[in-house]
């Protein structure tokens, strides 16, 4: 007899999310790169390392967006026979880029920000707070457009931490210019810039760290496939449980399969439906992760032996 096998999985459409985000990425894409190009320009007439840094910020704020962009893009591409789940890890990878990239100029800010406490230059502070404010604006603007979409993704949660880094760096460059206009004290400028770099650098490596796990198939976070194991084996007519794996996709897409043993005479019986149902509920009702594609593959306790002749 021919080991039966039954599956079960839904089908959904992810595409909403990574389709509404690209106009709010276009429109924080068009606001950064604008202010960079005026920051630019005025850290280099008031020689403000802050303001410098700030437009560090820009200008990879600007390439994480394109990126943003265009994983956005890809994402929604619809599957095919050749790419089953579509492109939908491109924005897991567009992700994972920024905020490798955010890391090292955090990293080499930091770096420029000692030398500067070390042998401090002189700062034009009116032009830097001038400045400083238009980003601030900017990057408010930039903000409120993405903060609808931060948990679409972990592409738009990259957007938004790399806007909101901006915005960190524009409050920094207000505050230095304000310090260095009221006291002369020109560090001020370097230690805002060293304030910026501890409060973005953590929270790049945490958005990579959770970018890499998906990328390496790791199981979902808040998943316990202990438990999820443990549930299965509870189910009626259940008698073993193997090739148990868990991964993500991509955001909001974790996928379980599993190989399911059960008494031989149930599957005879024609009892297959109840026994899926059960499992789908098991997965679907007991777990904190909303698991849409879930295949279970119910085997004949018979059918061991055999299987573990073809792997």
């Amino acid at each position: 007899m021919t080991p039966p096998q039954d599956s079960s999985e839904h089908h959904h459409s992810h595409d909403h999310a990574t389709g509404s985000s690209r106009p709010r990425l276009a429109i924080a894409l068009a606001l950064t790169s604008t202010v960079l190009i005026a920051e630019v320009i005025t850290a280099l007439l008031t020689g403000s390392l802050a303001l410098l840094a700030d437009a560090g910020h820009m200008l990879t704020d600007s390439a994480g967006l394109i990126m943003a962009l265009v994983a956005a893009g890809l994402a929604a591409r619809p599957a095919t026979d050749r790419s089953t789940w579509g492109l939908r890890r491109a924005e897991v990878i567009g992700a994972a880029l920024q905020a490798g990239m955010l890391t090292v100029v955090g990293a080499v800010v930091a770096v420029q920000a000692v030398r500067a406490l070390i042998w401090p230059s002189p700062i034009e502070a009116h032009g830097m707070l001038i400045m400083g404010a238009i980003g601030l604006a900017a990057n408010a603007i930039a903000l409120v457009v993405l903060a609808g979409g931060r948990g679409a993704s972990l592409n738009m949660r990259a957007a938004f931490l790399e806007v909101a880094s901006d915005a960190l760096g524009s409050v920094g460059v207000i505050l230095a210019a304000l310090t260095v206009a009221l006291t002369g004290w020109h560090r001020a400028d370097a230690v805002a810039s060293l304030v910026i770099t501890a409060l973005i650098v953590p929270r790049a490596a945490a958005l990579l760290r959770a970018a890499m796990r998906v990328l390496m198939d790791f199981t979902p976070e808040d998943l316990d496939l202990a438990e999820v194991r443990r549930h299965i084996l509870e189910v009626e007519h259940v008698e073993a449980l193997h090739d148990l794996h868990a991964w993500t996709v991509a955001s909001g897409m974790p996928v379980l399969t599993a190989h399911v043993v059960v008494r031989d005479e149930c599957l005879t019986e024609g009892c297959t439906e109840e026994i899926l149902d059960r499992l789908q509920e098991c997965v679907a009702e007991h777990f904190p992760v909303r698991i849409e594609h879930a295949t279970f593959q119910l085997e004949p306790v018979s059918h061991l032996a055999h299987e573990a002749q073809y792997c």
